[in-house]
């Protein structure tokens, strides 16, 4: 049963698996791509459970349907550009065991090189691996695989992370300029801001 979650869980699902020296940045997984619409995915991922994601408004979080070999699954993908792209891919693996991410990260380290960065803490309750691609179009690509045996607040068992950084980066700019035009045309409608004559500098601010 292991070893079928494990042909899933790697063999099949990176569709743009790099070679260790140097690929293209992988960019797909469980059969969604990063970069494309997530209107592209409608069979996979359950558009009914979109939420907005906390401290990002212009990002939306949907859940994936069941996929063999992963537990559980979220899709984010960006609403200010029109095509809705797909910013990033997490994924929580079927087998939450030490043993299996110790296989996983030996062929993540066969196919994409040594990582990047080490993000886990010194006694290896959670262990967390970070790899930064950067591909010939200029997409930064960042992969995080990790491992959590006891940090309650992180999730439980193996995940991993696909985050198109550029186009995340260009769907927040699209926001925050829709956003600040939005203000401006509500303080042109109510007359500007509204300020008590007399009232400068700290006093505005402590209440009397």
């Amino acid at each position: 049963m292991r070893a079928t979650l494990f042909a899933v869980g790697c063999a099949v699902i990176f569709m743009n698996a790099a070679v260790a020296g140097g690929a293209e940045a992988p960019r797909t997984v469980a059969g969604i791509t990063l970069g494309q619409s997530i209107r592209d995915f409608a069979d996979i991922v359950i558009m009914e459970t979109a939420l907005p994601v906390r401290y990002a408004e212009n990002l939306y979080e949907v859940e994936i349907r069941p996929i063999e070999g992963f537990k559980a699954g979220l899709v984010g993908y960006g609403t200010c550009q029109k095509d809705r792209p797909v910013v990033r891919i997490k994924l929580k693996y079927a087998d939450g065991s030490r043993a299996f991410f110790d296989e996983l990260i030996g062929r993540f380290k066969k196919a994409f090189g040594e990582p990047d960065e080490y993000r886990g803490d010194p006694f290896q309750n959670v262990i967390g691996w970070k790899w930064s691609f950067t591909d010939k179009a200029s997409n930064r690509v960042s992969m995080f695989l990790q491992h959590n045996a006891l940090d309650e607040d992180e999730k439980i068992g193996n995940a991993l992370k696909l985050t198109l950084l550029n186009v995340l980066e260009e769907d927040e700019r699209c926001y925050q300029k829709e956003a600040t035009a939005q203000e401006e045309k509500l303080r042109r409608r109510r007359g500007g801001l509204a300020l008590k004559p007399g009232v400068s500098g700290w006093d505005r601010y402590l209440p009397k």
